[in-house]
């Protein structure tokens, strides 16, 4: 059975690109394990527009979604606002996985273990 395409908005593109060719440190060290089919064999992309947001890495045949949060000023206000676009991409049908910019740092190998886990649900959940 084939998923559905996952939504999103065109005018995000632009910027998808820009955050693309501007990646964090974090970005680029997990982009290193993911990029090529590394993980499992599946297709993961990164600073993809989904629904109205960008998201740092998705792997669209599995609907996975991976963020990494850095620490800003606001924490407050930003975590309010990840917890309201995690439901929007969950209501999506999308599950979402996120670590902090520290763990890719210092525990690269833990958050590999962690999305391998995740891959390997999600690939049960849709009968790969």
């Amino acid at each position: 059975m084939k998923r559905p395409i996952i939504p999103y908005d065109k005018k995000l593109k632009k910027k998808a690109r820009e955050l693309r060719n501007n990646s964090t440190l974090s970005e680029v060290i997990l982009w290193k394990y993911l990029k090529g089919r590394q993980m499992q064999g599946f297709d993961f992309h990164r600073q993809r527009p989904v629904g109205n947001y960008i998201v740092d890495f998705i792997c669209s045949e599995l609907w996975l979604v991976i963020e990494l949060d850095g620490y800003t000023h606001g924490l407050d206000t930003r975590i309010r606002n990840d917890e309201r676009r995690e439901k929007r991409l969950n209501e999506i049908g999308l599950r979402v996985i996120r670590f902090w910019d520290d763990e890719v740092f210092e525990e690269v190998e833990n958050v590999l273990r962690v999305i391998e886990h995740a891959v390997f649900d999600q690939k049960k959940k849709l009968r790969y």
